[in-house]
């Protein structure tokens, strides 16, 4: 088993698994490195696949202390992950938790991120739902606590935007439940309380990510509605965006639908490299409807 140490001394596990450029794939709060089965299997054959457990998710280290828990520390933990792997500079995938943790890096450490996907972000990000979020989360942090991974994962794999999981493939959505029965309970409570609850809006960013040049794919499910407005705000704000939406999908999307997640990843890695994905035309202009002189 391999392990990489932060810098605060934090050990992370991970894998990684083929050769060729770096892609690191950054797990959801309901996931863990094995989240990323469809996605390593198709893109090891011309890739280095790098998977990791974040802080609080067996096998990596699970702080007591939720002050060592945070969306910076987050960030910097792929970049840690990054350097014991020996990749310089990496594509990055992340769902939701971890596409939060995508962007905060490539904010970051633009020069180490040679292109990041952002699926299914934006959940406390929306002003008028920021309160609600933080009220549903410590809920959610106390259904781990008090009731257990192994009792409250059923509960939590039925959220709103879970149930488009359930209903295409019962069978990975079990899988899913299973494997989140295995969280650690302090880890998952630690976890929410620290990143999830305490993380910043992603409109607050507005500025530092209207500089960002670091090129985005953003994928959001058309179900998902917490990461419907984020997810158009970012296409609005970031300058070298695209925003795929899926159809009656939602947040659990690498796993819900892994053959149109991993063409639509095909196809943004393969123009990033030949670099062919740049800003909008600045003839595209939002103000225009159709050209008449």
């Amino acid at each position: 088993m391999a392990y990489a140490t932060t810098s605060d001394g934090i050990r992370l596990f991970y894998e990684s698994t083929g050769t060729g450029t770096p892609i690191v794939f950054v797990h959801e709060f309901g996931g863990n490195h094995w989240s990323w089965e469809p996605q390593v299997g198709y893109f090891s054959r011309r890739h280095q696949c790098i998977t990791f457990s974040a802080r609080g998710y067996p096998p990596s280290d699970i702080p007591e202390d939720v002050e060592k828990y945070s969306q910076a520390r987050a960030a910097d933990d792929i970049i840690d992950v990054m350097n014991t792997a020996g990749s310089d500079k990496a594509h990055l995938v992340g769902l939701s938790m971890g596409a939060f943790a995508c962007l905060h890096a490539a904010l970051r450490y633009p020069d180490r991120i040679r292109s990041a996907v952002v699926a299914g972000a934006g959940y406390g990000s929306e002003k008028e739902h920021q309160d609600f979020f933080r009220r549903n989360s410590e809920q959610v942090a106390l259904g781990f606590e008090e009731r257990g991974a192994r009792a409250f994962a059923s509960v939590y794999g039925e959220s709103a935007s879970r149930v488009q999981f359930q209903e295409k493939d019962p069978r990975g959505w079990q899988l899913f439940v299973e494997r989140m029965a295995q969280h650690s309970d302090k880890g998952a409570a630690n976890t929410m309380r620290g990143v999830q609850m305490r993380r910043p809006s992603l409109y607050d960013l507005e500025a530092e990510l209207a500089a960002l040049e670091v090129p985005l794919l953003l994928v959001v499910g058309d179900e998902d509605d917490h990461s419907i407005q984020p997810g158009i705000f970012l296409k609005r704000t970031v300058p070298r965006c695209g925003l795929a939406m899926l159809p009656k999908s939602g947040h659990t999307l690498n796993l819900e639908e892994p053959a149109l997640f991993n063409q639509l990843l095909t196809e943004f890695i393969t123009r990033v490299e030949a670099g062919r994905w740049g800003a909008r035309d600045s003839r595209a202009d939002p103000k225009q409807i159709m050209r008449a002189d």
